[in-house]
């Protein structure tokens, strides 16, 4: 794909693989409220859709009584623990350091705090222009909303010339609702059939593809 200018990358299942510090912020939060531990599997189906999402997700229905006590203790936890064991995708700092010269962005359902922490941590931050994270939870994808906040803070003006990349429908629906082209990766959190149900530019399954895709 010739003449792209920017490309924007969505964050867990795109770039790094966070899960297990994810299942572990989960379960600590469910422990301290003196409820049961979930599974690896019972926490990931529940990522995607912002913190909120997770922890409503995860406490059912317990989650009116015990919500603000939730969420202070899981945010308090994963300040301290935000890329334990987080790591990023093979093949993701070689794509970032071929693409140097390309203006680059993040835009997650995360937080935008323990975003970068996780980037830092992992010594990826320097090569993001901007990281949109979910400071307005109200304001997440599948809804256009961060790209539009992303589009006021960068000097691209021309959407015909961004890419999204991520590992969920939810991307692919974000970046068409916004006019942009959009690719899929296979290996995140995500799952194929969603992906392909959404019908995006493009899907690949190894970050490197990219090369392939972007002059």
């Amino acid at each position: 794909m010739a003449n792209i200018k920017m490309i924007i990358f969505d964050l867990d299942g795109t770039l790094v693989d966070s899960r297990q510090d994810i299942v572990e912020a989960v379960n600590h939060m469910l422990v301290r409220l003196g409820l049961k531990e979930k599974s690896f599997d019972e926490v990931i189906s529940c990522v995607g859709n912002g913190i909120n999402e997770l922890i409503r997700a995860c406490l059912g229905k317990d989650f009116a009584s015990l919500k603000d006590r939730a969420f202070e203790i899981y945010r308090q936890y994963y300040q301290k623990h935000p890329a334990d064991n987080a790591y990023l995708y093979p093949g993701v700092l070689e794509m970032l350091d071929f693409f140097c010269n390309k203006e680059k962005a993040v835009v997650t359902n995360r937080n935008h705090n323990s975003s970068l922490l996780i980037l830092r941590k992992l010594g990826i931050e320097r090569y993001f222009n901007n990281i949109i994270g979910d400071d307005n939870t109200s304001c997440l994808k599948p809804s256009r909303c961060q790209f539009d906040r992303l589009f006021k803070k960068t000097s691209v003006n021309d959407k015909r010339r961004v890419l999204m990349v991520g590992d969920m429908d939810i991307d692919v629906l974000a970046g068409k609702a916004s006019g942009i082209k959009t690719c899929a990766v296979t290996y995140g959190i995500g799952k194929r059939d969603d992906i392909e149900r959404s019908a995006p530019d493009f899907i690949i399954d190894d970050i490197l593809q990219l090369k392939e895709i972007v002059d």
